[in-house]
């Protein structure tokens, strides 16, 4: 098949970390639209298995055949946990063909004011859990001599924002690190696809409080998945959500410091998230203290941001 030829993803596998909810689970159903056999993959497995149940009963069978997903237990953070849910899911539905790391948390505060266990958390998920994947899942990929490994990061990795400085560091490590790991790949004559998506600020719970800014809106979790979605049938490097990012992006990026952070004011980037909501985000930040599962049971949550 010649390489500009879009893929059929009819009967491929993929597996997708954070895939209980927002970008995840959509994820899931547009992969299952487009007949994939999913393995979701997330800390609450209660969750996981709930969001696959709910896939299973709304997305129509294709060609008579019935969706197939499946929930697992999976701890990005833990490489051991991450290998066994790899193995497991080759197991249950064959080899991967997508790995779609997508696991990630974002509380915000200033940095001054962030905690240390603010800090490490956010480091340990969305950097390590990132690494932890890639190399669980890439070794099986160039082995076969194909696969397709997409990383979610954000229009954060590839500018700072105020109110979010250690998430925005982790974004940009997502992004330089698979810009390495795709020139690795390419010098080896790998024919292995690697894709880095970085959408704006995404409706889902992780966004809650977030302020609007002008020229780009926010995006919903369908806009990334059916992104997802055409990378894997045409793949590309760079997924920009929407792609008037990617433009914004690249023709900011020529201007000198001072003309860029006159942008970032005059489109109120500088405050979308710096001046969140701290009551419409509550429930996220609570939610994403107790994600850590080596917490003793008893000990009270705590805030990641203040």
């Amino acid at each position: 098949m010649a390489r500009h030829e879009p893929r059929v993803l009819v009967g491929r596998t993929a597996a997708i970390t954070g895939g209980a909810r927002g970008i995840g689970k959509e994820t899931a159903r547009a992969l299952l639209r487009e007949g994939m056999k999913v393995a979701i993959g997330d800390l609450d497995l209660a969750l996981a298995e709930s969001a696959a149940a709910d896939l299973r009963a709304s997305v129509p069978a294709r060609g008579g055949v019935a969706v197939e997903v499946r929930a697992y237990a999976l701890d990005v953070v833990d490489r051991a946990s991450v290998r066994a849910f790899v193995d497991a899911v080759e197991a249950d539905l064959g080899p991967i063909d997508v790995f779609d790391s997508n696991a990630g948390i974002m509380p915000l505060g200033t940095f001054l004011q962030e905690s240390d266990e603010s800090t490490r958390r956010q480091l340990d998920v969305n950097v390590m859990g990132v690494v932890n994947c890639a190399k669980e899942i890439l070794p099986r990929f160039v082995d076969r001599g194909r696969g397709h490994l997409v990383n979610v990061a954000s229009m954060a990795g590839k500018a700072g924002f105020p109110g979010a400085a250690t998430y925005c560091g982790t974004k940009h490590f997502v992004v330089g690190l698979s810009e390495a790991i795709r020139g690795e790949l390419h010098h080896a004559g790998s024919s292995v696809d690697l894709s880095c998506v970085m959408p704006a600020i995404v409706q889902t719970d992780l966004s809650a409080g977030t302020k609007d800014t002008r020229g780009v809106k926010k995006v919903t979790p369908e806009d990334v998945a059916q992104a997802i979605v055409d990378v894997l049938k045409v793949p590309r490097f760079d997924v920009y959500v929407p792609k008037s990012a990617g433009v914004a992006n690249t023709v900011i990026g020529v201007l000198p410091r001072r003309g860029r952070e006159g942008v970032s004011r005059a489109l109120g980037a500088d405050k979308a998230l710096m001046e969140a909501d701290p009551h419409a985000r509550a429930a996220y930040e609570l939610r994403a203290a107790e994600s850590d599962p080596h917490l003793t049971a008893g000990t009270a949550p705590r805030s990641l941001a203040p």
